[in-house]
Formats: C-alpha cells, sequence, structure tokens
C-alpha cells in the first residue's frame, strides 16, 4: 500500500482524546500506510485545565513507548514559539529566540521519548526576536542531527524568505516546508477568517508561489473547514459567504457526484494534485478513514480544470 499524502494531527490528544482515542487513531493510521504525525508543544493548553501544552506530545510518547519498532516507521513533526507565557493567556508566547528554540526542541523530544524529529516548526510569527537568530536556531538542531529539517507556520512570505535568505549565504539548512490554513473554498480578502488567531495564517496565492519558486512543501491545516462541508450545523463563516463560493461549491459537487464521493473526499483529493499535505485533525477513526479514501482519490484533468476555474 502506498503511503497517503496526508499527515495526521495530534493537536487535541491528551485533552479532548483520551489515550484510547487516541491510541486507536493512530494504530488505524499507521496499519493504512501513514506516516507522518503533526503535533506542537503547546498543544492544546487552551483546553488543558493547567493552562499549558504538551499533552499532546506525552500521548504520543506513551503510544510510542507501547509499540516497540513503530518510531522507525513514522515521521514526527513538532512545533515551538507558541506555549504561553502565562497559563492560557494567547497573548504572550515564548517566542523564537535562540533560547526558546533549543530549550523548546529538548522538551518536545523528551515528551515524545526520542532523540530526534523529522520536521521542526516555527509556529508562530516572533515579533521581539530578529528573524536571522531564529533561522541560525533552527539551522543548529539540524546541525546536531535532532532535527532532519526545519519548517515555518503562519508567516508571511517575505519575512521566510529573510530566514531562507540569512541561511542560504552562510551555507546553512533553510526551511523546507511551509504550513498554513488552507482549503478549496477562501474567504474575501476583506473579513477575517473565524478561528484564525494568527495574522499569516490563511495560505494566499502568493504563499504558494513562494513554495513552488523555492521548492517547499505545503502543509494545511482546518482543510475541511471544522466540517461545514458536510454538516448542515456547521454552517460556513460570514468569511466564506460571497459568489465565489457558490460558484466552487456548484462544481465541486458535481465532481463529487462524478466520483461518487463526499465533497470533502474531493476537496482532499484536489490539494494532493497540486501537492499540498493536508493535515487532517478528525477525531475518529472512521473520519480517518473516509479522509484516507479522499487523498487517495484520482481526479481527471478535465475535473481539476473545472475545480481551478470556479469561482
Amino acid at each position: 500500500m502506498t503511503e497517503p499524502f496526508l499527515a495526521l494531527g495530534a493537536m487535541f490528544f491528551g485533552t479532548k482524546l483520551d489515550d484510547a482515542a487516541s491510541f486507536a487513531l493512530l494504530d488505524a493510521y499507521v496499519e493504512a500506510g501513514g506516516t507522518w504525525i503533526d503535533t506542537a508543544d503547546c498543544y492544546a493548553f487552551w483546553v488543558a485545565p493547567a493552562g499549558h501544552g504538551g499533552q499532546s506530545e506525552q500521548v504520543l510518547g506513551r503510544w510510542l513507548a507501547a509499540r516497540p519498532g513503530v518510531r522507525d516507521r513514522v515521521r514526527l513533526s513538532t512545533k515551538v514559539g507558541a506555549e504561553p507565557v502565562k497559563p492560557g493567556d494567547f497573548s504572550v508566547q515564548q517566542g523564537l529566540s535562540d533560547a526558546v528554540v533549543r530549550a523548546g526542541l529538548e522538551g518536545s523530544l523528551r515528551r515524545l521519548g526520542t532523540d530526534r524529529v523529522e520536521l521542526f516548526w516555527a509556529h508562530v510569527e516572533d515579533l521581539r526576536t530578529p528573524v536571522e537568530e531564529t533561522a541560525a536556531a533552527f539551522a543548529d538542531v539540524v546541525d546536531a542531527g535532532k532535527a532532519a529539517g526545519w519548517g515555518v507556520s503562519n508567516h508571511p512570505a517575505w519575512k521566510v524568505e529573510r530566514m531562507r535568505f540569512a541561511n542560504a549565504i552562510s551555507g546553512r539548512p533553510g526551511p523546507v516546508a511551509l504550513q498554513h490554513r488552507f482549503s478549496y473554498l477562501t474567504p474575501r480578502p476583506d473579513h477575517s477568517v473565524e478561528g484564525a488567531a494568527n495574522r499569516f495564517g490563511l495560505a494566499t496565492p502568493e504563499t504558494l508561489d513562494y513554495c513552488a519558486e523555492h521548492g517547499l512543501g505545503l502543509w494545511a491545516y482546518t482543510t475541511l473547514l471544522t466540517g461545514s462541508y458536510e454538516r448542515a450545523d456547521r454552517p460556513f463563516t460570514e468569511a466564506y459567504r460571497h459568489p465565489g463560493t457558490d460558484a466552487r461549491l456548484a462544481v465541486l459537487d458535481a465532481v463529487a457526484a462524478e466520483v461518487d464521493s463526499t465533497r470533502s473526499q474531493v476537496v482532499l483529493a484536489w490539494l494532493v494534485a497540486h501537492g499540498i499535505r493536508p493535515i487532517l485533525g478528525g477525531s475518529t477513526v472512521a473520519h480517518l478513514h473516509a479522509a484516507l479514501a479522499g487523498v487517495r482519490l484520482v481526479l481527471s484533468d478535465d475535473q481539476l480544470a473545472r475545480l481551478d476555474a470556479a469561482g
């Protein structure tokens, strides 16, 4: 079985999902050929009683310990920078200084019970730390063998370029991937996206162009818009209520009928066809299997062209 081009998001492992539910998702994902598991040191402080993160990484550490040999079959992706300084306080985060990056990775490795991760992310912007310091810190952990590569999440493209260029001129490893919110539907540019707390969390055409120009992978979160493609009890938010959405949904429904799949599965297939890796944040094994069917769905050139052109 070929590896599905899908990362399993572990955001609520250890908070909304207990060990049993988390282990069931992880086991089903690996059994289906999945390899990438995405987490962060701050997950999920906003629902944790103590107001700090780390629960997700701890669950993953317990799962790896309980499954001898599975560490060699999976690739771990974690992040640093968004853990709050004060419990539960979104307003002041630890940031991306050299000291925080180094200490953050050590803490993640300890909770995960491993000696390295395959991808280490700068989670959110840090307006207090020079980007050159951040870029050098991530290069250091790669050079030390504690991360196979590093990426940048929720940053503007110009700031990523400053990081990339700073390391390039000194011959040091630059970022290999970006992580942003992205889906088939796009919000109005004049309207904030509910739930998107980061200023530059939403991938734009500039983001896609930057990735293509520099050969960076794009990982996408909130790809299914928290269930709005399927669930009547979760209507699209105001940001998505515009004529472009109507036009895109019409084509999405037509293609879904042609391939006998759901809207969400076609959205995932469309993302994969464009080289974008979706991160699944589902909470049940049934959600996982439906998503795996989506990323393995092959759309025709005509269907992709119609989806691209709509709206």
